[in-house]
């Protein structure tokens, strides 16, 4: 996957991962490469600088949790997350019927 092409979506991405609930940043990156088969297997180097940074921007909040002996820092989607995964959806849906239309692709 081109990292460009990626980049503009990467927040969607892990927005949509954490709906399901918590998870650590290890998890998160798990799930990005289960649910997309492989496509999105991503390095901790690209996800957890996003994830900082949508807690930064009120979009996650996070915790610190133990499991197994370990301490992990746990994410959560907030309200304002869920808001801009609505938003971030619509305006992809949007996108990729203009992007099917140009190609000649039916919706």
């Amino acid at each position: 996957m081109n990292r460009e092409r990626l980049k503009g979506h990467l927040d969607l991405l892990l927005l949509s991962v954490l709906t399901a609930g918590p998870a650590h940043g290890y998890s998160v990156i798990s799930e990005l490469r289960r649910r997309s088969e492989g496509t999105f297997d991503l390095p901790e180097g690209t996800v957890y600088p996003a994830l900082h940074r949508l807690e930064d921007a009120g979009l996650l909040s996070s915790s610190w949790a133990t499991a197994d002996g370990r301490r992990r820092r746990v994410y959560a989607l907030t309200a304002p997350g869920a808001a801009a995964l609505a938003a971030e959806r619509t305006e992809y849906r949007h996108f990729t019927r203009g992007i099917q239309a140009v190609l000649g692709w039916s919706a």
